[in-house]
């Protein structure tokens, strides 16, 4: 694999965009330049799977990003009729719990091996990057958002997943607790100068890598960016130095 390909499969795009032409437009101008694109709960609600299919037919990986949170019972067969999407990627909250999780991650790859298609990477939202440790409390979660992360990630491990969705802050310490092969998506990455949006907890792009990273997940500051295919350039230009620095 080269450096460029290896760079460029790094970076997910986030297509949160208000209409399907933008978000097929988007998609079209994009996928030659990022290894993932992205799409969440409210292109999926408003547009459907059909969507899905149409954003990987431009040949790129697709991340269905819709969070699954219910019952372990619905869990299942959400978690199959996702997979029937063609979608590469699929998340669900470690909120949910080992059972759950466990349900998510068995029925995912049984649905995979029914339709013949590739194995789906499937990993557990931590805690969300809009959240700080003051939101926590509010909420009844004790300790630290990094300290949560941690202890939500363990159990996702635990539980089969291949990975999960941390804030850049948290990167270092699962790393630490969940081994090397454990598979870390972080959104809440923002270039030099970008606005931070509400993402309490975030980094540069170099960084996160550094930190030992898998995946990125950038959206405004390329989807708004006067150039989206150049600002997207840029980044995947940075996470190659970024490698290139890091030791194996």
């Amino acid at each position: 694999m080269s450096a460029s390909l290896a760079a460029r499969n790094r970076l997910a795009v986030a297509l949160d965009l208000g209409s399907r032409q933008e978000i097929l437009g988007a998609a079209r101008a994009l996928a030659p330049e990022v290894g993932v694109l992205k799409l969440g709960l409210e292109a999926f609600v408003s547009e459907g799977p059909d969507l899905v299919r149409e954003i990987a037919a431009f040949g790129t990986r697709v991340f269905l990003d819709l969070k699954l949170h219910d019952i372990p019972n619905t869990i299942r067969r959400a978690a199959a009729a996702a997979v029937r999407t063609g979608a590469a990627i699929l998340n669900c909250h470690a909120a949910g719990g080992p059972d759950m999780m466990k349900a998510f991650c068995e029925e995912g790859r049984k649905a995979a091996t029914t339709a013949g298609l590739p194995r789906p990477v499937l990993i557990a939202v931590t805690v969300l990057t809009s959240l700080d440790a003051a939101a926590l409390s509010r909420i009844g979660l004790s300790g630290s958002p990094r300290e949560a992360a941690v202890r939500l990630a363990l159990l996702a491990r635990e539980a089969g997943l291949d990975g999960v969705v941390c804030s850049p802050e948290e990167i270092e310490a699962i790393r630490s607790s969940c081994g090397s092969d454990f598979f870390l998506v972080v959104p809440g990455v923002r270039p030099a100068g970008a606005d931070t949006g509400d993402q309490k907890r975030v980094a540069r792009p170099g960084d996160a890598i550094r930190a030992g990273a898998d995946l990125l997940v950038v959206g405004r500051p390329i989807l708004a960016a006067p150039d989206p295919v150049a600002a997207a350039r840029a980044i995947v230009a940075e996470i190659a130095a970024a490698l290139s620095a890091t030791p194996p």
